[in-house]
């Protein structure tokens, strides 16, 4: 890239890969270093009827960015805004004007998020590959580790963007496939000339969700301790086996949600003497009151769904895979993994940024 570049799209292979998390944390990163950044994205998504979007929001407010360091989208993917583009047959769109990224406020570097994969945003020419080409951007890739399979992710993605790819980061990384993806995977990416500045491990906080999240997703009844739903869970258990099976297993487990019938008191009462979090009660059969009372006492929460239970646990699961960052708890664990993990400095060298001189 040449030396004017001061613009870097972080973008990812696919969606719910942690790219918010890592720009967030590589943003923190910078500024801790002295540097001056903006932030911006092109393609929102999920925006609310009043024109905010609370992720981007909650970016913004966490880099402690005023208006002249944020660059908001300037489109919004919606079903509507596809269908116009489809009837206009291969014209020029008139929306999603790049212009405002190509200007800078005297910031020396802007972090844009680009969009959920590579392919998103092609038919309105804002693809990953045409907003780097178009303000002249350099590229991070944030990938998660499923598989080797991530190699040839990869791969298509150096043919795809070319040397706008200074970097990957490899996200997600179970205990048991750190040394593959240090000593395996890593040098062969090297050697097809694909920098890894980070391999983050996986970590059950980045994970986690919250009993309100859980209750928005199976819109749930809160039968008690509802100022308790920022409680985090990072497991989710079934209570389908006998009182003391299901005990050992409990016992295992930390920051639970146990998923169990509304007619099992005996696996409440057990799941509330371990370390759980929330209990969900399926099939619209009420907790006894002494239940209620204990739950009360010990300030977690019971929640009540008309789903039956393998269901309930479906739609708990999905949740895991869609990270929110929106807890204080996952920006100080994300800037923990970027200072432990990420080549700051590579990064820099790539982009032929410097840190101010104060900060060495």
């Amino acid at each position: 890239m040449p030396s004017s570049a001061k613009r870097l799209v972080i973008g990812s292979t696919e969606s719910y890969s942690g790219k918010s998390a890592v720009l967030l944390g590589v943003g923190l990163q910078l500024q801790a270093a002295g540097m001056d950044i903006g932030f911006g994205k092109p393609i929102g998504n999920s925006i609310n009827g009043d024109g905010s979007d609370p992720d981007l929001d909650f970016i913004v407010e966490t880099l402690h960015l005023p208006a002249s360091r944020y660059y908001p989208p300037s489109i919004s993917l919606t079903e509507a805004m596809m269908a116009e583009q489809l009837t206009l047959n291969g014209q020029a769109s008139t929306h999603g004007s790049l212009q405002p990224y190509t200007e800078h406020q005297g910031e020396a570097l802007v972090l844009l998020e680009g969009p959920g994969n590579l392919t998103e945003g092609m038919l309105l020419n804002l693809s990953v590959a045409h907003i780097a080409a178009e303000i002249d951007a350099a590229v991070l890739l944030v990938t998660r580790y499923d598989s080797l399979l991530l190699v040839d992710r990869l791969l298509a993605a150096k043919a795809q963007l070319g040397s706008r790819l200074i970097g990957v980061i490899i996200n997600d990384v179970p205990e048991d496939a750190a040394t593959v993806c240090k000593d395996l995977v890593r040098p062969f990416l090297e050697h097809h000339d694909i920098p890894v500045l980070a391999l983050l491990p996986r970590s059950p906080i980045m994970r986690s969700i919250t009993v309100r999240e859980i209750v928005s997703r199976l819109n749930a009844e809160v039968l008690c301790c509802a100022n308790r739903l920022d409680l985090m869970v990072e497991t989710l258990t079934i209570g389908a086996m006998n009182v003391n099976s299901a005990l050992r297993y409990f016992r295992k487990a930390t920051n639970m949600a146990v998923v169990t019938g509304g007619d099992r008191t005996d696996i409440q009462f057990a799941a509330l003497e371990t370390s759980t979090q929330c209990l969900v009660l399926t099939g619209q059969i009420p907790p006894s009151p002494e239940i209620l009372e204990r739950a009360s006492d010990l300030e977690v929460p019971i929640v009540s769904v008309d789903s039956d239970t393998l269901s309930t646990v479906e739609r708990i699961d999905e949740l895991f895979g869609q990270v929110r960052l929106h807890e204080p708890i996952k920006v100080q664990c994300i800037k923990g993994l970027i200072a432990d993990h990420f080549d700051r400095d590579r990064l820099l060298q790539l982009l032929d940024l410097g840190l101010p001189v104060s900060a060495g």
